[in-house]
């Protein structure tokens, strides 16, 4: 095993990683489980700098990325090799954040690969650098965009742990500077910090608003005096693109207030965002597939379209936002402090997971919702004893066993839907299943209500929740219910089923992994509103969905009968019945029409 930072290395390049394992972190060694996520993450560039310029004042160590560690006396232990793909990371990148990040550059970093196959690692191996040299990074602020260029911080290695030199001790080694260039005490602290932080760029100059875009600096020049109600402070560094919108961070006019960002989107009247709101919205689209948070959440806009400068203080508590790939919506702070976003509703009739759990069913009428929960890190989560205990418990007093109940209640007879067993799908930590069969008086099954949710799988990224209402058989639920009643479904009945379906795979299903309400989005949720007949004809052809359901409400079809009907709506998951019922009116119509009842209408309805 290893004894120090020269056999490490010998050991690393090599191709000998696993002889690391058992190494508790040093001066000289830390380990990191995963990559640095330099795209995905803005805290990461911050993290990479503060880890190399660290060792680089401490006389120099080896980042060992790809291998885990564990707590063993309140030391990290290397534990086991966790592995890297070699294109899950950019090296040239990392090189670039190095020099970008840390001032000055430092000499001689080697970036390389150790290991094969799953037990492949990264290292970053910062040998020693002059004594005299301090390596320094700006302050870090979590958030993407150029580095701030009026802050410095120095980070040291001390044992196995990183950490920033107090305020103290920087003011100590510049006042040693002072004293050694025997130049006044605020020339020296000025030239200093001016060339810690800027280099060799911009000593002397204050930064101007838009500088870093001077196609953009007139415009972001107007925008800022338009804005100056805000009480709009210098600039904090220099102004960067995101696409076609120009950005640029801020200070408070007043000392200790939060800053802001000068957002100026192409077509639309500039404003300004808090800080503290900006970085809400950053954090909110930071799990979004692609590594863009902003693309994928969109960026603020003005509170209620108003066509003039406008300003989202640090103290508002929602701010919408669109032209990401996630759709309009609103991003809004809870009662407990926790911003969340949620998309404004909209409809179409793509689908994805609404054929889940039909495999060996030929129900008559399957009436079906389908939620998809796209969140964050949600293969940590986990399906509880207690929480299905508890949800066998409020399965019978459930929204979709009262619609059950309801459809036979209607026709003269009371079959509640109180008995709810295991199945027939499977469950188990990441999964459950349950059903209600009413059966009829030869024993058969007439209807059947079915509740299942499954956690992500290799096969499926997304938490999915679905409800389902059966049409087993038709005769034998005639036979069950009152002499005389017919079992073709009027289509007020359809709506309160599919409202019904909809709210327990919305609202009941998603809490037997915890709070829901605590979890972030990588992906706008949807909900997947199907009606199928599924029980072919003698001849193997599916029968028309209006033999089953009156479809009369939805006026004339210029499209022919079909089978089935389905709808997608993008909205938040958690709503009122009120807002949820009005909802599914609308996603109904656009259904309708998707379908050639052309003449569909809510107010019909």
């Amino acid at each position: 095993m290893p004894t120090d930072l020269k056999s490490a290395l010998a050991a690393l390049e090599a191709h000998q990683p696993g002889s690391l394992l058992g190494l508790r972190e040093t001066q000289w060694l830390d380990a990191k489980a995963a990559a640095y996520q330099l795209d995905a993450d803005p805290r990461a560039p911050e993290e990479l700098a503060k880890d190399v310029a660290a060792f680089a004042n401490r006389g120099g160590g080896v980042i060992v990325i790809g291998i885990a560690t564990r707590m063993e006396s309140d030391e990290e232990v290397l534990d086991h090799i966790r592995g890297l793909a070699q294109d899950a990371v950019n090296v040239d990148q990392v090189r670039k954040v190095i020099r970008a990040r840390v001032t000055p550059a430092p000499r001689g970093v080697r970036i390389g690969w150790s290991g094969d196959g799953g037990e492949r690692v990264l290292f970053i191996d910062v040998p020693a650098q002059p004594a005299a040299t301090l390596f320094v990074v700006a302050a870090p602020t979590g958030k993407p965009g150029a580095q701030r260029t009026d802050t410095v911080a120095v980070p040291v290695r001390d044992g196995d742990q990183t950490h920033w030199l107090p305020r103290a001790e920087i003011q100590a080694l510049l006042s040693a500077g002072v004293r050694a260039s025997g130049m006044p005490t605020a020339e020296a602290l000025a030239d200093l910090v001016r060339q810690a932080v800027s280099g060799s760029g911009s000593e002397g100059r204050r930064l101007r608003v838009g500088q870093g875009l001077p196609d953009r600096e007139r415009e972001m020049q107007e925008a800022y005096r338009q804005l100056a109600r805000a009480e709009l402070g210098e600039p904090a560094g220099e102004a960067w693109a995101h696409g076609s919108t120009a950005l640029q961070d801020l200070h408070h006019e007043r000392d200790g207030e939060p800053g802001w960002v000068l957002c100026l989107v192409a077509g639309r009247p500039p404003g300004v965002v808090a800080a503290p709101i900006w970085q809400a919205i950053v954090e909110a689209g930071r799990h979004a597939p692609g590594h863009d948070p902003l693309a994928a959440i969109g960026l603020p806009r003005s509170p209620e379209d108003r066509d003039t400068p406008w300003v989202i203080a640090a103290d508002s508590r929602s701010v919408d936002v669109d032209g990401g790939s996630w759709g309009a919506g609103r991003l809004a702070c809870s009662g407990r402090g926790v911003w969340r976003w949620q998309p404004f509703p909209r409809f179409s009739v793509n689908q994805g997971a609404a054929e889940n759990w039909t495999a060996g069913q030929t129900p008559a009428l399957r009436l079906r919702a389908v939620v998809n929960l796209p969140w964050a890190e949600a293969s940590a989560l986990e399906i509880s004893k207690p929480r299905r205990t508890l949800l066998e418990q409020q399965l019978p007093h459930s929204a979709v066993a009262g619609a059950v109940t309801m459809l036979s209640r209607r026709r003269g007879a009371e079959l509640p839907a109180a008995r709810w067993e295991r199945g027939p799908f499977g469950n188990s930590a990441r999964s459950v299943g349950y059903s209600c069969t009413i059966a009829g008086p030869d024993g058969g099954p007439a209807l059947k209500a079915s509740v299942m949710l499954a956690l992500p799988t290799t096969m499926e990224s997304t938490v999915v929740a679905c409800s389902d209402v059966l049409i087993e058989n038709r005769q034998a639920w005639a036979a069950a219910i009152c002499p005389g009643w017919d079992t073709r479904l009027g289509f007020d009945e359809v709506e309160a089923v599919l409202l019904s379906t909809w709210e327990t795979a919305a609202e009941l299903l998603p809490d037997v992994v915890g709070d829901p309400a605590g979890l972030s989005w990588a992906a706008p949720p949807t909900t997947e509103l199907r009606m199928t007949c599924e029980q072919p004809a003698d001849n193997g052809v599916l029968p028309a969905l209006d033999s089953l359901v009156d479809l009369g409400p939805l006026g004339a079809n210029d499209g022919g009968t079909r089978p089935r009907m389905a709808v997608t709506i993008t909205a938040a998951q958690a709503m009122g019945q009120v807002e949820r019922q009005s909802l599914l009116r609308e996603a109904l119509v656009h259904m309708a029409r998707q379908f050639g009842y052309v003449d569909a209408d809510v107010d019909l309805l």
